[in-house]
């Protein structure tokens, strides 16, 4: 295993118990976000690496091109880190219904999926299962910061929204 989890903590987040089924959780990492669903019995859904040859939820863990859906209680995911729910596309997307989002959220749980930080992570993943739309906002944030490298790789082409001119 890698070294150890690094953590930002953040003053002022309501880390008591969590929220609703079907809630994001942002968990607050040093230089990233990691992302899951909360289900039930303080239990959540998020994306790990498929292997021990990642750690979970540390920034190596970006380069796998594969992930396992992981059920796991939020204080294992957590891993001493801040964390909030973030509902944040309520706003612009209506959410599912709570019984169709735990519902295809359980049906995934164990399955290898496909991981790409910059099309496929675990942001992507979670507001896919809560609206039914992958986005994330943390890479359009990479993706606004560096468009014009990344444009000129064209990395962030897929990416909704985004427009580097």
């Amino acid at each position: 295993m890698g070294g150890s989890l690094r953590c930002l903590h953040l003053p002022g987040l309501p880390n008591g118990r969590p929220g609703k089924p079907g809630d994001l959780i942002e968990i607050f990492r040093i230089g990233y976000e990691h992302w899951a669903i909360y289900v039930e019995d303080d239990c959540v859904v998020h994306l790990a690496p498929p292997s021990e040859e990642f750690e979970a939820g540390s920034i190596t863990s970006v380069f796998s091109n594969r992930a396992v859906v992981k059920y796991s209680r939020l204080e294992d995911v957590l891993h001493g880190c801040s964390w909030k729910i973030n509902n944040k596309l309520d706003g612009t997307y209506l959410p599912l219904p709570v019984d169709k989002i735990i519902q295809r959220t359980k049906k995934m749980i164990n399955k290898i999926v496909q991981y790409s930080l910059i099309e496929g992570n675990c942001e992507h993943f979670v507001n896919d299962l809560r609206y039914g739309v992958a986005r994330s906002q943390q890479v359009w944030y990479l993706c606004s910061d560096a468009g014009f490298l990344l444009n000129f790789l064209g990395a962030c082409d897929s990416i909704s929204g985004w427009n580097s001119g």
